[in-house]
C-alpha cells in the first residue's frame, strides 16, 4: 500500500487523562515529542487538549509546535475523518527529559506552563497498530508504559483518572523514544 501522509517523532511523551470518571472519551490530551519529522519539516512538535472541565469548551486545543508549517500539517494529513482535523496551530515550546525510570514534558504555549511527569516506567515494547477510526492511521512505535503520571498548569497539580486504554488503543501514559504514524 502506498504512503501518502506519514509522521515521525523522537522522544515522545504521552498522557491520555480523563477529570471525570464517566466521560465518553479523555479530556486531557499532551501528545508531544522532543522532535517531529514531517515532509514539511521537522521540528519539537504535537498535539494538546486541555479542557478541565468537560462541560466547557476546551481551554486550549490543537497542534503545537516551534514550527507552524509541521503544526499545520497534522490535522489535514494525519488526523483527517477525526475531531481534530480542523484543529488550530499554535507555537509551542516543547521540552522532553528522561532521567532512569521517568520521562517529563515541559509544555509553553503563551503565558501557560504545562507539566507532564511519568513515572515507573516499565520495559520497552515494539507496538504495531493498525488503523480504528481513532487513531485513523497505522502506528509503529516502540513505548515504555508508565506506573503513574502528574500534570500540572502553571505549578498547579491537576487531578485526573488514567483510563485502562488510551485513545491509540496502548497505554494512557507512555514514553516513546521513537515511532511514525502513516496513513
Amino acid at each position: 500500500m502506498p504512503i501518502k501522509n506519514w509522521m515521525s517523532w523522537e522522544q515522545g511523551v504521552d498522557l491520555v487523562a480523563a477529570t471525570a470518571g464517566n466521560l465518553p472519551m479523555p479530556n486531557l490530551i499532551f501528545h508531544v515529542a522532543s522532535m517531529v519529522h514531517t515532509p514539511v519539516g521537522s521540528a519539537p512538535s504535537g498535539m494538546i487538549l486541555f479542557q478541565p472541565n468537560p462541560a466547557s469548551q476546551p481551554t486550549i486545543m490543537g497542534f503545537i509546535s516551534t514550527n507552524l508549517d509541521v503544526a499545520a500539517y497534522f490535522g489535514p494529513h494525519i488526523f483527517a475523518g477525526t475531531p481534530f482535523e480542523n484543529a488550530p496551530t499554535l507555537l509551542a515550546k516543547i521540552e522532553v527529559a528522561t532521567s532512569g525510570d521517568t520521562a517529563t514534558a515541559r509544555i509553553t504555549i503563551a503565558n501557560n506552563l504545562f507539566e507532564t511527569r511519568l513515572t515507573g516506567l516499565r520495559a520497552l515494547e515494539q507496538v504495531n497498530r493498525e488503523p480504528s477510526g481513532m487513531p485513523p492511521f497505522f502506528q509503529q512505535a516502540l513505548e515504555a508504559p508508565a506506573s503513574a503520571a502528574t500534570l500540572s498548569l502553571n505549578g498547579v497539580n491537576i487531578p485526573f483518572t488514567l483510563p485502562p486504554i488510551g485513545i491509540s488503543g496502548g497505554a494512557p501514559a507512555v514514553w516513546s523514544p521513537a515511532g511514525i504514524y502513516s496513513r
